[in-house]
């Protein structure tokens, strides 16, 4: 076995204590500087998560030594750590830039736990995370929060910060999680010094990595990563806008960039081995359940995904759009998405999807302007989707979309070319965490277009948050999460708007 994948597996076998050595880093600083988190809950277990960077913005190697070193873990069953009940030590690599995945195993179902690592004298802080409930236990309620577009110089985060004090069960992230562009000195809108090493456009293996770093020194983002699991997919912004593939419309192949970039996504989040990059591919998509009441299909629309055969970007409709050969998801992954959809005993089928499956028709009648970076520029790929959720009487399909900075409620048509035809599912469309920032909005823009989409039944573009969901046996209640401004990190929250799904019936109504 070799490369990531070999390092990777490596790093998970368990280490007599004192295998390897716990050097004190040359900066002096603290290790856990980018926090702890935790992912992919299952009924017996989850992914923790963290990474040793005792100097985050130093340009190689986050401060540490190049060379392996002993990480100790434990979860136990209270926050003060007295009850442990798993525990072990592991390698962190400096090929893996010293981050750490544990994968814990053989827990009680549907319970709280709590986690720490030790690197040498110093302990990570506390985290809190969770197991699901076994499959096909009756569960009668559960709630979890989604949010994307988190551009670090942008603005703070309070979002996160209020989302850390929800009563929730885990947190979906949609994509956008870092921004491949350089940092302004001034930090842009924090108005916070970077060093001049953060300027350049992320490009290289070791500048992903100090990007990652700098969004993870946030406060706020640690704390909601160490309150609740995550479950992460991405978007473009992790490697090169509106890319398709290994394909770029602005640099053509960007098959050795993707490469560095997938292997930094890995390194700093809470991911599975099975999400280890391999040579050809990333495997990001995947199925997480919560009891009979929810299962979670968590998207990949980047990786596999044609060239958008009618252009880049906003461009008119056309015929190629329909060829059949053309995929959003790859054929593997929309064959494993239909399949389980079909074969699935959850009341609600929740589709974890990074960008906007509804139409925006952005000219009406005098023309067919369409925003082909999404779901509307593979209309073939839409319908294979939307007449198999018929066909197979999926039960309450909903889909949480993030990307376009603002706030979409959908129906999704069975057919967008033919109005008449029937609601399939429903559409929630979050908006940014802090990408946009306060200044630029996109109300102006979009706000027009609306009349021309009657499926759109809710649009703000205006607004920063995240989307908190609580879902029963008979109805899904969606709430929209508002901060007055991402200029401080302790903006005040509210409820902007809140939207209902009840069971059998696609489609969301005001609250």
């Amino acid at each position: 076995m070799g490369g990531i994948a070999g390092l990777a597996a490596l790093a998970q076998v368990p280490l007599a204590h004192g295998a390897l050595a716990a050097p004190r880093p040359p900066s002096g600083g603290y290790p856990f500087s980018l926090g702890v988190a935790s992912g992919d809950p299952s009924p017996d277990g989850f992914v923790l998560w963290t990474r040793l960077a005792p100097d985050p913005l130093a340009a190689h190697g986050g401060g540490m030594r190049p060379q392996p070193v002993a990480v100790e873990w434990k979860v136990a069953t209270d926050e003060a750590m007295t009850k442990v009940v798993r525990q072990g030590t592991v390698a962190a690599l400096p090929e893996l830039a010293h981050s750490v995945h544990v994968e814990p195993t053989g827990l009680r179902p549907d319970r709280e736990y709590w986690y720490q690592f030790r690197y040498g004298a110093d302990l990570s802080p506390v985290g809190r995370t969770r197991t699901t409930p076994a499959p096909g236990t009756r569960v009668s309620s559960m709630s979890f929060a989604f949010a994307s577009c988190q551009n670090w110089s942008n603005g703070y985060y309070p979002a996160y910060r209020h989302l850390a004090g929800e009563d929730i069960d885990l947190v979906v992230h949609l994509g956008d999680y870092v921004y491949e562009g350089g940092i302004p000195a001034d930090g842009g809108y924090r108005r916070t010094p970077v060093p001049a090493t953060l300027s350049e456009q992320c490009r290289t293996l070791d500048r992903w990595r100090l990007q990652y770093a700098l969004y993870k020194t946030d406060p706020d983002l640690q704390l909601a990563h160490a309150r609740f699991p995550w479950i992460v997919t991405w978007d473009d912004h992790e490697v090169v806008n509106d890319y398709a593939g290994e394909e770029s419309q602005y640099a053509g192949s960007i098959k050795e960039l993707r490469a560095a970039a997938y292997q930094a996504f890995y390194e700093h989040q809470p991911l599975r081995r099975a999400s280890i990059p391999q040579t050809d591919e990333m495997r990001l998509y995947r199925r997480l359940g919560y009891g009979d009441l929810a299962e979670f299909n968590v998207l990949d629309g980047r990786q596999y995904r044609s060239v958008p055969p009618c252009g880049w970007g906003e461009a008119p409709a056309c015929a190629a759009g329909y060829d059949p050969s053309v995929t959003m998801l790859g054929r593997r992954q929309e064959s494993w998405l239909l399949d389980g959809l079909a074969a699935s005993g959850a009341r609600w089928n929740v589709l974890a999807n990074n960008v906007m499956m509804g139409r925006l028709d952005h000219d009406g009648p005098s023309g067919d302007i369409l925003w082909h970076d999404a779901w509307d520029g593979f209309p073939a790929a839409r319908n294979r989707l939307t007449d198999h959720l018929a066909q197979a009487e999926v039960s309450n399909p909903v889909i949480i979309t993030g990307d376009w900075h603002s706030t979409f409620v959908n129906d999704i048509k069975r057919d967008f070319d033919r109005p008449d035809s029937p609601v399939v599912a429903t559409e929630f469309v979050g908006t940014s965490i802090s990408s946009n920032g306060d200044g630029e909005v996109y109300g102006p823009y979009y706000g027009p277009m609306i009349q021309y989409n009657p499926h759109i039944r809710f649009f703000d573009g205006d607004r920063r948050g995240y989307v908190r969901c609580t879902l029963d046996r008979g109805q899904w209640r969606t709430d929209l999460r508002m901060v007055t401004t991402v200029s401080r990190s302790d903006a005040p929250a509210y409820t902007f708007a809140s939207f209902a799904v009840e069971d059998g019936t696609p489609g969301a109504h005001q609250a």
